[in-house]
């Protein structure tokens, strides 16, 4: 089977099921693991390189405003490689294409290849995904022995932690404006014996007031920019260090958030893992191979 993908989490699946010799193209976001970099991009941002963080989110906004791509795709391109399968998402419009755009392109190319949009907002639903994504391909099996691991390292988690005092965290998936994590994010937090005191599991990240999470009584916060990683959010909470400071919290972490928070595929299992590194170091070793910064 020839797969395209055309999210970094189905990326990150696909080479975790075992099937990285079945992807023929990517998109210009997957960077993990190397051997995807080696693959045909098919993806193109619009947003110009070189904003600030307040203008990245006033570009989107307005983009999506007017109804115009954010992303573009290579139609030519995913012609010539002939895929079996397209795998995208349709849950967030500032994460991939366009999931309209795919399907029309997809009935337009020969073969008529499948599309597959996954689409999960909790840590179960993406657990369960790999699930769908091994049948899909005809490997179902490898998905259901991935997901029961990734089950059994959370549970792990779960009782290293257990009967620990919980912390009162703060997930911050954008600094300006400030948004709070939503969808598994909290989820997250609860399985690293925490306490979430902004976000609601399964429901999409929100924006708030700096004024708002001052108020909120946290004792961690926990910067993790969409789609960035840890010194890049270390450089951004920086530039908010006094609101931050503001909170109270007793500690403030930077995070690789493109690694294990913001891409909902098998590495949100790291990130529970350090998240209950950050809340509980007495009890829990953080994940080898991701960034981490205290402020």
């Amino acid at each position: 089977m020839r797969v395209a993908s055309l999210v970094p989490s189905a990326t990150e699946a696909l080479f975790a099921l075992g099937l990285g010799d079945s992807v023929v193209a990517v998109t210009h976001e997957c960077d993990w693991p190397a051997e995807a970099l080696e693959r045909p991009h098919l993806t193109r941002s619009a947003i110009p390189e070189g904003l600030s963080p307040r203008e990245i989110d006033s570009a989107v906004r307005e983009m999506t405003r007017r109804g115009d791509a954010i992303y573009g795709l290579d139609g030519g391109e995913l012609e010539r490689l002939e895929p079996d399968l397209i795998v995208t998402q349709a849950l967030c419009a500032v994460c991939a294409v366009s999931y309209d755009d795919v399907c029309s392109l997809a009935g337009t190319l020969p073969g008529a290849p499948g599309v597959l949009s996954l689409d999960p907002e909790t840590l179960g639903e993406v657990l369960e995904d790999l699930v769908r994504l091994g049948q899909e391909c005809g490997v179902a099996e490898r998905g259901e022995a991935l997901r029961d691991e990734l089950l059994g390292r959370v549970a792990r988690v779960e009782s290293a932690v257990a009967g620990a005092p919980k912390q009162r965290v703060v997930a911050l998936e954008w600094l300006d404006p400030p948004f709070i994590g939503g969808h598994w994010v909290p989820e997250m937090i609860e399985a690293a014996g925490g306490t979430d005191a902004m976000g609601e599991a399964g429901v999409k990240s929100r924006t708030a007031t700096w004024e708002e999470i001052q108020g909120a009584d946290v004792d961690i916060v926990v910067v993790m920019p969409c789609g960035l990683y840890a010194d890049e959010a270390a450089e951004q909470a920086t530039a908010h260090l006094d609101d931050l400071r503001a909170t109270g919290a007793r500690e403030l972490w930077a995070v690789d958030a493109a690694s294990s928070f913001s891409r909902p595929g098998p590495r949100l299992v790291d990130g529970v893992e350090l998240l209950a590194h950050l809340l509980h170091p007495e009890l829990t070793e953080p994940p080898d191979g991701l960034g981490f910064r205290r402020l």
